[in-house]
């Protein structure tokens, strides 16, 4: 049995870019242009996204990386 909690802490990157409401090749295009903040994490073969950062980073009003990256260091975000 699958804990559905536990399920929604990483995301896959359909997820990601599904919560942003955009598509995957948008969000791939986004990801490598460094306008996507949170960075992945990666186990194995799979592109893993913590939902909490995700969060924060929307909250935050979507900052590009290298802002994300400061805000994260200077709030000292743990995510």
């Amino acid at each position: 049995m699958r804990n559905s909690n536990a399920d929604n802490l990483l995301l896959s990157t359909e997820r990601v870019a599904a919560l942003l409401s955009i598509s995957r090749s948008n969000f791939y295009g986004l990801l490598s242009s460094g306008r996507i903040g949170p960075e992945p994490i990666y186990l194995g073969r799979r592109v893993l996204w913590k939902r909490v950062e995700l969060e924060s980073w929307i909250a935050a009003d979507c900052p590009p990386r290298h802002q994300w990256l400061s805000i994260k260091k200077a709030e000292q975000i743990l995510v």
